[in-house]
């Protein structure tokens, strides 16, 4: 089942412990902990002080995405703060694959990251060595981004090179989802869905994620149907 991670870069800093056991309450069962650095992308966002806190309050998986440059310098560090799954960037590193063996070593899964103008093509070695692949649809640094289309073909390139390479990584979503596009990243064939702004900058943000696993779980069993 499609699972979707409620992104804490768009919560309320203010409220952050409440709205964590909102979003735990209506079954999330992970969260989504953005890391920016100001230099791999173009704004600054909470790092392993607030990731420490984050890790007391829940019990939940926290799936980290390192938006920095040299992601290897800090692999463990974060591992260490709380993080169950650490992501890194492509396009933020020369040896990708030295950083998903530091990231296992610290007994954490290991996902690859790839920005919107990076082809599907450049994890055909990688794909089989992490867990999870993340395909950003939004260009990162910002959350309330609107979603880029092209997105949608770059996850059935994955699916694809997923076959091709008999690669067992889950596929993840990120940037710009919501209620109108959720069934189709579901349709074509993200299983985890990162979700910032619908969730968070509305009024009940439970209700909100109730509302998108509804419509991801009929998507889903949509596409059972057509199988």
């Amino acid at each position: 089942m499609a699972q979707i991670l409620p992104s804490l870069l768009s919560a309320d800093f203010a409220n952050l412990q409440r709205q964590v056991e909102e979003v735990a309450a209506v079954g999330a069962q992970m969260l989504h902990f953005d890391v920016m650095d100001g230099r791999f992308v173009p704004n600054i966002s909470v790092g392993v002080p607030v990731l420490k806190s984050i890790r007391r309050i829940t019990r939940m998986i926290i799936d980290v995405h390192l938006m920095i440059v040299e992601p290897e310098k800090y692999i463990e560090t974060f591992v260490e703060a709380g993080a169950d799954w650490v992501s890194f960037h492509h396009e933020a590193t020369a040896h990708a694959n030295r950083v998903v063996q530091q990231i296992h070593q610290a007994q954490a899964r290991a996902g690859i990251v790839i920005n919107p103008a990076t082809p599907v093509s450049v994890l055909e070695q990688i794909l089989p060595a992490v867990d999870y692949a993340l395909i950003m649809s939004v260009n990162p640094g910002f959350g309330g981004q609107t979603f880029i289309a092209d997105s949608l073909d770059k996850l059935q390139k994955l699916k694809q090179l997923k076959l091709a390479t008999g690669a067992r990584a889950l596929t993840e979503i990120d940037g710009g989802i919501g209620p109108e596009n959720i069934e189709l990243v579901v349709k074509y064939g993200a299983d985890l869905i990162v979700v910032g702004s619908s969730i968070f900058s509305q009024k009940h943000p439970a209700q909100a994620l109730q509302k998108l696993q509804a419509l991801a779980a009929g998507a889903e069993q949509l596409n059972k149907a057509e199988r």
